[in-house]
């Protein structure tokens, strides 16, 4: 499923991003690329890679935003095991956009990609672990914080959670 975003213009045409899930090795290799390049080189949250277990599960979601054909962001989701109430839960992370993209915005498009993806797969919680920094984009999108702040790989990170049966 490939989903297109695109912001309104008074005259000139605005970029559209396409937002589809990685489904060849060409695209995961572009995916992982620009994870690479956010995570390990600019972030240095990882020392080599920042690839884990969750990328090698077939059930994950590894999902490329394309800006007029290139590559320029990531997001990755994959289901989690029910919660104690029930809840069919997702989990959402890896959101990435090349540095030279950001003031386009495109990090909106790619969570609410995720987040119908996970909707239409049947889910009906998703969590994510948020950099601090990016919590208010995250409660514009429309997600809740959920307790205080964890450490993630040595750097605080909020929990997140949207309700996706609304």
């Amino acid at each position: 499923m490939a989903v297109r975003f695109s912001r309104s213009s008074s005259e000139l045409s605005e970029p559209t991003l396409v937002c589809r899930t990685a489904a060849s090795p060409d695209e995961f290799a572009e995916y992982a690329k620009i994870r690479h390049a956010v995570f390990v080189e600019e972030q240095g949250l990882f020392e080599r890679t920042d690839q884990d277990e969750f990328d090698h599960d077939p059930a994950t979601r590894h999902v490329v935003g394309y800006l007029d054909g290139r590559p320029v962001g990531t997001v990755r989701l994959y289901p989690l095991p029910p919660s104690d109430e029930g809840e069919a839960l997702w989990k959402g992370d890896r959101l990435a956009v090349l540095s030279r993209y950001r003031h386009l915005m495109l990090g909106g498009p790619l969570v609410r990609h995720a987040v119908a993806t996970a909707a239409a797969a049947g889910g009906s919680r998703m969590i994510a672990f948020v950099q601090l920094a990016n919590v208010t984009f995250f409660r514009r999108l429309g997600w809740s914080a959920v307790g205080e702040p964890v450490p993630y790989v040595g750097v605080p990170h909020q929990r997140m959670s949207i309700d996706l049966t609304r």
